[in-house]
């Protein structure tokens, strides 16, 4: 009697959940270092919008204002004019603080901008909740800032935060 060549069924199967594994292993270490690649653009974002904020009160004496929405206000017109994400930071006398006011590379979410006078603090909210610049509690749990808002279309709290070197992010914000 001669002997068939070929796979089993059996065989067949295990190569597929083999590949399933090692498939969906793949996709999660992809998905975490996008995460991972979002946050350190925001953090880098916020560091170039510390460094402009400093220039913008060597030459004024304060920071700018924000409004109640997080936006940054002192563009181009006016005091009042809030500050368009994505586009140039230009003041009314035509100084350029920003080429380019980066905004978050995720759609669904903003910058939220809180400051006037003495002080500022810029906040985002970062995907991966683990990082170290993320206060946790004692538990290990990711803590957020009330009364801050890094969503474009919904209340999403930031969790992540800069400001000026006389001040915390925090500014009477305990993360929550």
């Amino acid at each position: 009697m001669k002997k068939k060549k070929g796979f089993t069924l059996i065989e067949l199967m295990i190569v597929i959940v083999i590949m399933g594994i090692l498939i969906s292993l793949g996709l999660t270490s992809f998905t975490s270092s996008n995460r991972k690649n979002r946050d350190n653009r925001r953090k880098g974002n916020l560091r170039s919008i510390t460094t402009a904020m400093e220039s913008f009160y060597n030459d004024k004496g304060k920071y700018p204002s924000g409004n109640a929405s997080g936006d940054i206000l002192g563009c181009s017109t006016g005091d009042n004019q809030s500050c368009v994400w994505d586009a140039s930071w230009t003041d009314s006398k035509g100084t350029t603080y920003m080429a380019k006011l980066p905004k978050d590379p995720s759609a669904t979410q903003r910058y939220f901008y809180s400051g006037g006078n003495n002080t500022f603090q810029i906040y985002a909210r970062l995907e991966n909740l683990p990082d170290s610049n993320i206060p946790h509690d004692i538990n290990g749990n990711a803590l957020s800032y009330p009364n801050t808002s890094c969503s474009s279309g919904g209340p999403l709290l930031c969790n992540y935060g800069l400001a000026s070197s006389n001040t915390t992010p925090e500014n009477g914000r305990t993360p929550q």
